[in-house]
């Protein structure tokens, strides 16, 4: 079985005092490139401590550079390009705790102003009365949870005047016990509205005929659904 040949012999048939005289020169040729900066992403010299950055030299590697994520806003901190105003003084802003909520076919219904998912500001002409939406399902809570959470530790707007929690249905049939238990905490700290499920909203559709939940919100916000019992 042939001898594996050591790594450190680079040329098995030269002979022994030709690799000795080749090693001084090669040691000689290497040591003024060791006294330049190294190459990025190059180890430093055996032997030898790496090379303090010094303010004003070359940047580190960006694999070496920790990022600080932004941190996230708060919910109610606006986004919004401009003032969303109502059609007069007392028209009512239509909240949604997060997308989905529901409110697009309630304003049709029931009318007042589509604000966003943030709170208005009453000193830009928004809606200073305003309705906070949600769906029933646990995201639903929970982001209306953080909203009123928001409101409660006076991240809004001065002058807000909030009516009521509207909880439209997210699906058919009962809720789960602990989606009402949910429900019950929301109903101890605020005013709690429900919307019974639609199905024709889920499709687009116009109902032909709407809950009498619907006429109860009516007279909290002061508005007045749209035609007999459909959405105009």
């Amino acid at each position: 079985m042939p001898t594996q040949t050591p790594a450190a012999v680079q040329a098995p048939d030269a002979p022994q005092d030709t690799a000795a005289e080749q090693a001084p020169a090669t040691a000689q040729t290497a040591a003024p490139t060791q006294r330049t900066a190294p190459a990025p992403g190059a180890a430093p010299a055996a032997g030898r401590s790496a090379p303090r950055s010094v303010p004003g030299s070359a940047p580190q590697s960006p694999s070496r550079l920790s990022a600080v994520p932004s941190p996230e806003p708060a919910w109610g901190e606006p986004r919004r390009p401009g003032p969303v105003r109502g059609r007069s003084h007392d028209d009512v802003g239509w909240v949604k705790a997060h997308g989905g909520a529901g409110v697009t076919s309630l304003v049709e219904v029931l009318g007042g102003t589509d604000v966003g998912a943030r709170w208005p500001d009453p000193a830009r002409g928004e809606p200073r009365r305003i309705v906070l939406v949600g769906r029933t399902s646990a995201r639903g809570l929970r982001s209306v949870s953080q909203a009123l959470g928001a409101l409660k530790d006076g991240r809004a707007p001065q002058g807000l005047d909030l009516l009521a929690v509207v909880l439209v249905a997210d699906a058919p049939g009962r809720l789960p016990l602990g989606l009402l238990r949910r429900i019950r905490v929301l109903r101890s700290a605020v005013p709690v509205r429900r919307v019974p499920w639609i199905p024709a909203w889920r499709t687009g559709a116009t109902p032909k005929v709407l809950p009498r939940q619907l006429d109860r919100l009516a007279e909290l916000v002061g508005g007045a659904r749209h035609g007999e019992g459909a959405v105009s």
